[in-house]
């Protein structure tokens, strides 16, 4: 009977503890929640905002852009590319540029000394002599013919003649040409001094950037001989290499964002076109951007990244990824009451490497912390 009591008298009074206790727990979880709750929120000035960094602004609806990345290399225009060769064979007199240097259209870059250009000059000048010469005879036969002095077959072979000669003049004019004459030169070629006509000049006939120079003084060269390669680099072209699986994705007039390798150059383009066939080794195909280049800074053989826009979608909300933090399981972005700031949970949608969609959480015209979500997120902490 003792024993029972005892053990009564001990249990009751572990129950008066316990609830002594629980007295107590209902303000402690109140206070935690309140704890919670002021974690959630920051007052800053705008002094504070531009000492922090921070950066607001108005939820708007925008269009979202999809992107696809491809890989590529900075060409030469092949349309403002020429390859020089002299046309005739000779000896390597003088030449006045080296690559790396700007020419202008009408440089002379190299002077050969030629033997053969001598022939096709003499034989341009003898055939224009033999003209005024059968010229001369035919004038004199017709005058004869006319008197009734000569006869008429002597008039007629006076007259072949000519033509004869005017066949032969025009002959070596052509020559002339082909090797890169202008007809004002060659109708002053029997103006010049006799050493003249031994020498060839290789005129630029594109302003621009010597790429390549294959000759050097005292060489003899060939009439085929790749002596100078010149480019004009106000533009080039951005080739990228699309993958026969992405090929649905990519199409004429698709804007693109052009980054160097290195990560140092940006520029935006256009696709001009997409080539119709793959390359053999490669499976790929070819999209082909023409890029301003004033600067020079986007130099051939260069590798680059192209970001090429293949979709594009209106969303209600659009704001940039350095809005959104994840807290805990969720997503939140700083919305501003005055210089009041709270956290709001926001569902996100579609997206791309810089914006995302809101679907839930934030609407437009909604002030939001467009930058330095983290920052305020640390000063919340401190809080």
């Amino acid at each position: 009977m003792t024993k029972n009591i005892l053990l009564y008298l001990i249990l009751a009074f572990s129950m008066s503890l316990l609830t002594a206790c629980g007295g107590q727990t209902p303000e402690s979880d109140t206070s935690n929640e309140s704890e919670q709750h002021a974690e959630q929120t920051v007052t800053l000035s705008d002094d504070d905002l531009q000492d922090l960094g921070l950066e607001t602004r108005s939820a708007a609806s925008g269009t979202l852009e999809q992107t696809r990345s491809f890989p590529g290399e900075v060409r030469v225009n092949q349309d403002r590319f020429t390859h020089l060769v002299p046309r005739v064979k000779g000896i390597v007199e003088s030449v006045s540029f080296s690559e790396g240097d700007n020419v202008v259209a009408g440089d002379v870059l190299a002077v050969f000394y030629s033997r053969e250009l001598a022939d096709i000059k003499s034989e341009y000048l003898a055939s224009v002599e033999r003209g005024h010469l059968a010229q001369s005879t035919f004038a004199r036969e017709k005058r004869l013919f006319e008197q009734g002095i000569s006869s008429e077959s002597e008039f007629l072979d006076a007259r072949q003649r000519v033509a004869e000669a005017q066949i032969e003049r025009r002959s070596a004019f052509q020559k002339l040409l082909s090797l890169g004459f202008s007809e004002s030169y060659i109708a002053e070629l029997s103006l010049q001094e006799d050493h003249a006509l031994v020498h060839y000049q290789l005129i630029a006939p594109m302003s621009g950037m010597v790429l390549e120079r294959h000759i050097s003084q005292g060489e003899s060269v060939a009439d085929d001989t790749d002596a100078f390669a010149i480019a004009d680099l106000g533009d080039v072209w951005i080739d990228l290499d699309i993958f026969q699986e992405q090929l649905d994705l990519v199409r004429e007039g698709q804007a693109v964002k052009i980054t160097s390798t290195s990560g140092n150059l940006h520029a935006s383009g256009t696709i001009r076109f997409v080539r119709s066939t793959l390359g053999e080794e490669t499976r790929t195909a070819v999209a082909r951007i023409v890029l301003e280049n004033e600067n020079r800074r986007w130099r051939p053989g260069m590798f680059v990244n192209g970001e090429v826009v293949v979709e594009q979608s209106e969303v209600d909300v659009l704001v940039e990824w350095s809005a959104v933090i994840a807290d805990d399981e969720h997503d939140v972005v700083f919305v501003r009451d005055g210089n009041e700031f709270a956290a709001r949970e926001v569902l996100l949608g579609r997206s791309n490497t810089t914006h995302v969609e809101v679907l839930t959480g934030l609407s437009t015209g909604d002030m939001y912390l467009s930058k330095g979500a983290f920052t305020l997120k640390a000063e919340m902490g401190k809080t």
